[in-house]
């Protein structure tokens, strides 16, 4: 009898409980998340999850890409129908995603949201960008409604409602794009002054064509070459082998002094496209190569930039093998250029060696299908004079070739007089 009394005492005090539970509302959304970050040739790419069509939640790599407004996603997170044009098709977009325990609007009605349509790649296994592991992006369109911090020394990434982070560093007065979220920073090279973008989807600097060749003119001791090799190969188009590089000896980015910071001569085409993306005049952009040492806050609200300085390591971006490389869809890795290196060859070349349109199978035994690009350089990258063997393919026959990491686009003539000065500064 007693234990039948008990009993009946037990299931009431659990039906308590459990409808105490169910009336309990939800624990609230926290005002900020950090979460790990990975660099993927020098682009921030994290863990998000994205509600799915069917409602289900699947957890993918995503890249975070303030310099750019539109939404990219792989086809298998895309529901259709899909409208194609060429290379890209138009979806509707996730309503959501959830970076760590915050929830990000996407499209439809909730606040912060708004964007119409995402864009996948037209071929099934094609990714989002070439050569990234990831499934979607997150677009300046959405993080203009957060505070962001992009922490390169110790690889976190926080996301917060505004006004939320207590930013640290020097600050730069932005201009940012009430459209899409686009930044620009008053700039200066030689008391010239200019707006330079903020994109950290970037690996590389770009300059104006026209502000380029006006600087190498004026400037015949900095380090140039032609060729995107390193951080500058960033999907393999076919221009790439013809891209002119240069290592400026210093540039003020807002209150930020930089110097030997690698450019690319943006084609005068694609200066007027950014430009007209910005909504203002703008000479170029500053990519996260030249920010790897700092902690980049992102005060959307106040149109605030903040860089903190978290190291002082003086990267050997350069140290690299001469190729340039074309990622393909199903994971291949074409040689499309091969550099020039102040008149020597870069890697041997000619029937037994590399040519043009070779297939890059493996970087000492390494395999590289499959790999992303910054996989792949890191593999091409290390200590000038090092010996990589590289396996190849070509018409169906696979070879081997020896090259040599060669120290490409070194510090200019005025830096090197100053030991020891890190170009990150």
């Amino acid at each position: 009898m007693r234990f039948t009394a008990a009993l009946v005492i037990l299931v009431l005090c659990t039906a308590a409980c459990a409808q105490s539970a169910a009336d309990a509302p939800p624990k609230p959304e926290p005002k900020s998340v950090t979460v790990p970050m990975t660099l993927s040739h020098d682009r921030v790419v994290i863990d998000v999850d994205v509600r799915r069509p069917d409602g289900t939640m699947q957890r993918v790599h995503a890249w975070v890409d303030n310099g750019n407004p539109d939404l990219y996603m792989s086809r298998r997170l895309a529901a259709g129908p899909f409208s194609c044009d060429g290379q890209l098709c138009s979806v509707v977009p996730p309503v959501e995603m959830s970076i760590g325990a915050m929830t990000i609007p996407l499209a439809g009605k909730n606040r912060g949201a708004g964007i119409r349509e995402a864009w996948v790649p037209a071929n099934d296994s094609g990714p989002i960008a070439p050569g990234l592991d990831a499934e979607i992006n997150i677009p300046s369109s959405v993080l203009r409604n957060y505070d962001v911090l992009f922490d390169y020394p110790d690889h976190k990434f926080t996301i917060a409602k505004p006004a939320t982070l207590k930013f640290n560093g020097v600050q730069a007065k932005a201009s940012v794009s009430p459209k899409n979220g686009l930044i620009q920073i008053p700039s200066q090279i030689e008391r010239n002054k200019f707006n330079l973008g903020l994109d950290l989807g970037s690996p590389i600097s770009f300059l104006s064509g026209e502000l380029f060749d006006k600087l190498s003119a004026t400037h015949p001791g900095w380090p140039r070459l032609t060729g995107a090799i390193g951080p500058a190969n960033i999907s393999g188009s076919a221009d790439e082998p013809n891209w002119k590089l240069m290592r400026v000896d210093r540039l003020q980015y807002g209150p930020l002094y930089l110097s030997d910071v690698a450019v690319v001569s943006f084609p005068k085409d694609r200066t007027a496209f950014f430009e007209k993306r910005a909504g203002v005049s703008t000479a170029g952009l500053l990519g996260s190569e030249a920010v790897l040492n700092y902690r980049v806050g992102l005060d959307y609200a106040r149109s605030i930039v903040y860089f903190d300085i978290g190291r002082t390591f003086k990267f050997p971006d350069f140290d690299v093998i001469g190729l340039t490389l074309r990622p393909e869809d199903d994971g291949r890795f074409t040689i499309i250029g091969i550099t020039d290196n102040g008149g020597k060859l870069s890697v041997p070349q000619g029937q037994n060696g590399v040519q043009v349109g070779d297939q890059l199978l493996a970087v000492d035994g390494i395999p590289v299908p499959g790999s992303t690009m910054g996989q792949v350089w890191l593999m091409l990258g290390g200590s000038p004079g090092k010996e990589r063997t590289l396996t190849l393919m070509r018409a169906s026959s696979q070879f081997t070739a020896v090259a040599t990491v060669q120290h490409f686009l070194g510090e200019t003539q005025e830096n090197d007089k100053s030991k020891g000065k890190s170009h990150k500064n």
